[in-house]
């Protein structure tokens, strides 16, 4: 019990935070990677496997609210310790599960942990509004560093060991972190004293429309992210024949792909903290559209530098819809809209799976699911056209004194 009140009062620095992200989503997509092989240890396809992976997503999702909830009855830093080690725990159990139920619901058991970081670590990311745009930017970097590495390091994995390897060493790097992460923990500094520039604490003007177009991009983000980062690895397999079919290589250029997308985060982050995201929104909305399209038509080189444009606009979308939570909604309720939010998007991503595996069964190519996506992209567009144009002094209102 003492040990649980000295971390309620701890904080802890960005840089811990994005290690975080990288894990969660690096986390989550092991299985993306590893799901063929562990399929025909099965006996099963790739279209039928991937299913077993629903409940990992939903619950990645459904259990955001229920991590805020959490947060704010003890304390997010203590939700940020069980965090790393449960995630840690749950994909060792996936990596030592005798049949296909059992490894659905260890997975399903990594999504309940993994649910814990996106209402919580990003909730003490915002606390500070300072240079919100880019440090969101910064952070969801890390993020999808973990979606990049994710098909790298376990398609390297993959050619020394199997899929139960992948899980057991993920997991086991969770828990060293874990331990690190703690150690990182400081007490939180005492508040500052109010001045005349203090933050205001209600919502601010518009915040109905603004958080109405949040959740319509959320919606559609959700399942075009969802969708781009697990099935794109599979893709480049069987769509790069000149390339390579090798799953080491083509997890290296699914990765590079991610790799080099992400840093499209902090040009936005950047861009957002000077411009109203309204136009930036709507860009990446437009970007979406016409390059995802585009990737559903082509193959080898073609197709890798289309993918590598589309997934900079569906990465850069990422930050917008933090910066405009943090811009309308004050500190204290900000962990409950975010779980709200991640249940959106995290649930709609869930649905890729059944999706895709429903597409692929029917006979369809898996190009086909690169046009849906395309066309639910106009939504993000959508979004951007009913945002709100915040006024400069009414942002600066949301700043804290430094």
């Amino acid at each position: 019990m003492n040990a649980v009140a000295a971390v309620r009062s701890k904080s802890i620095s960005d840089i811990y935070l994005n290690i975080s992200h990288f894990l969660d989503h690096f986390i989550m997509l092991v299985f993306a990677k590893a799901a063929y092989d562990a399929g025909r240890h099965f006996g099963l396809g790739y279209e039928d496997i991937i299913v077993y992976g629903v409940a990992g997503f939903v619950l990645f999702g459904g259990m955001a609210p229920v991590a805020a909830q959490l947060a704010d009855r003890y304390s997010r830093s203590l939700l940020m310790v069980v965090y790393h080690f449960g995630i840690g725990i749950a994909a060792i159990l996936a990596g030592l599960t005798q049949t296909v139920w059992q490894l659905a619901a260890a997975i399903g058991l990594i999504g309940v942990f993994a649910a814990i970081y996106h209402p919580v670590g990003i909730a003490m990311l915002i606390k500070s509004n300072k240079a919100i745009g880019f440090r969101l930017g910064v952070n969801g970097v890390f993020g999808n560093m973990g979606v990049a590495a994710a098909p790298l390091i376990i398609g390297l994995l993959l050619t020394v060991g199997d899929w139960r390897l992948c899980f057991i060493a993920s997991g086991l790097f969770c828990i060293a972190y874990g331990v690190a992460f703690i150690l990182g923990l400081r007490d939180e500094a005492a508040p500052q004293a109010k001045t005349a520039k203090k933050m205001a604490t209600g919502f601010a003007p518009g915040w109905k429309m603004a958080l109405g177009a949040m959740l319509l991009s959320t919606a559609s983000g959700g399942f075009i992210f969802g969708a781009m980062t697990f099935v794109v690895p599979r893709y480049f397999e069987i769509s790069l024949p000149a390339i390579s079919t090798s799953v080491a290589v083509t997890g290296l250029l699914a990765g590079l792909v991610y790799a080099c997308a992400s840093f499209t985060q902090i040009g936005v982050g950047w861009l957002i903290d000077r411009v109203p995201p309204k136009w930036v929104l709507m860009a990446m909305g437009v970007g979406q559209v016409i390059f995802v399209a585009l990737a559903s038509q082509y193959t080898d080189y073609a197709l890798f530098f289309a993918m590598l444009i589309a997934m900079c606009f569906v990465f850069g979308q990422i930050p917008i819809t933090d910066t405009i939570l943090s811009r309308y909604v004050p500190d204290e309720w900000r962990a409950r809209v975010l779980s709200v939010k991640f249940m959106v998007n995290l649930t709609i991503g869930a649905t890729v799976l059944p999706i895709c595996g429903a597409i692929l069964q029917a006979g369809y190519a898996m190009a086909a699911l690169f046009s849906l996506m395309s066309g639910l992209a106009i939504m993000v567009v959508l979004a951007g056209v009913i945002l709100p144009v915040q006024s400069d002094a009414q942002r600066m209102d949301r700043v804290p004194a430094e």
